[in-house]
């Protein structure tokens, strides 16, 4: 509970809306295992096991944070705990997974990287490549889940006739499926399977979570091109008060034990945004330490 809560706390995220998609895919894998990320990554960050302080840091161009203030919020990685990066390129992270799929297979370890991206990534030639070559290769072991920030308008807005980008996998001869990204149990059980299909050596796989960003594309953005009845509509969806509601119903946690884990996600925020504050800035002469030619 914690961990949907911690994303919703960083006002500066931008995927608010999105938890549930990236906490339930994330919580299938081992701690050995490894995932890409995208430019809205620290949700996924935190689910694969980050420290928070570290990651505020680095958000805050800090030099105790996870990349020394140097990848900042949009190329925050954490490779100990398997986090290979966000990347601020669209479908920068499908080669990326693609290989670290290779090498697991290559090594012969049951190991498998969790591709995470959005949409637009979906008609990038990294997109097609890497489902190609990874049907191809048969046991390369990645997976991929698409994370849509859906939008109620013409199939033709998104620019691809056909909206079910799940349907694609079957191009390339490999499981697709489609799931309520705001359910994070849903996300849960589908990303589940094709981790372990993964894990068997069958291949890679093609999840595509359904949910909504709450917030607009950046803090320019003031969001105009959704109406304010299609917001609302899908914060009445929110993943995260959905899965407090869903325990609160079947007794396994109480209303005030629910306001006690948010108010300690809420103080766990403050407090790692107060580590990142109080951090010092890196050193200008140490500019040019981890460039290589």
């Amino acid at each position: 509970m914690s961990y949907l809560c911690a994303e919703r706390c960083t006002d500066d995220s931008l995927s608010i809306g999105q938890e549930g998609t990236g906490v339930g895919a994330v919580s299938t894998l081992k701690s050995d295992d490894y995932i890409t990320s995208t430019h809205r990554g620290h949700g996924h960050c935190i689910a694969k096991g980050a420290d928070i302080a570290l990651m505020m840091a680095e958000l805050l161009g800090k030099e105790t944070g996870y990349c020394r203030g140097r990848g900042g919020s949009m190329h925050i990685a954490d490779v100990e705990t398997g986090n290979l990066g966000a990347n601020g390129i669209v479908a920068g992270g499908m080669p990326i997974a693609t290989g670290v799929g290779l090498s697991m297979k290559m090594q012969g370890t049951d190991r498998v990287c969790l591709c995470i991206f959005g949409d637009g990534a979906a008609n990038e030639g990294a997109f097609h490549e890497i489902h190609q070559h990874g049907s191809h290769l048969g046991s390369a072991r990645y997976l991929s889940v698409r994370e849509q920030p859906v939008r109620d308008v013409h199939v033709n807005a998104e620019g691809y006739a056909q909206r079910t980008v799940a349907l694609r996998a079957s191009a390339y001869g490999i499981p697709g499926e489609l799931v309520d990204g705001n359910n994070v149990l849903a996300v849960y059980a589908a990303v589940s399977v094709a981790v372990q299909r993964a894990r068997d050596g069958q291949g890679p796989s093609l999840i595509e979570s359904r949910t909504y960003r709450h917030k607009g594309h950046a803090k320019s953005d003031q969001n105009l091109y959704r109406s304010r009845d299609e917001i609302r509509e899908w914060q009445q969806r929110d993943p995260i008060l959905y899965f407090a509601n869903l325990l609160i119903s079947q007794e396994k946690l109480s209303q005030q034990e629910a306001k006690q884990e948010e108010a300690a996600a809420y103080a766990a925020v403050e407090e790692a945004y107060q580590f990142g504050l109080g951090s010092p800035d890196p050193d200008p002469e140490t500019l040019l330490e981890g460039v290589y030619a």
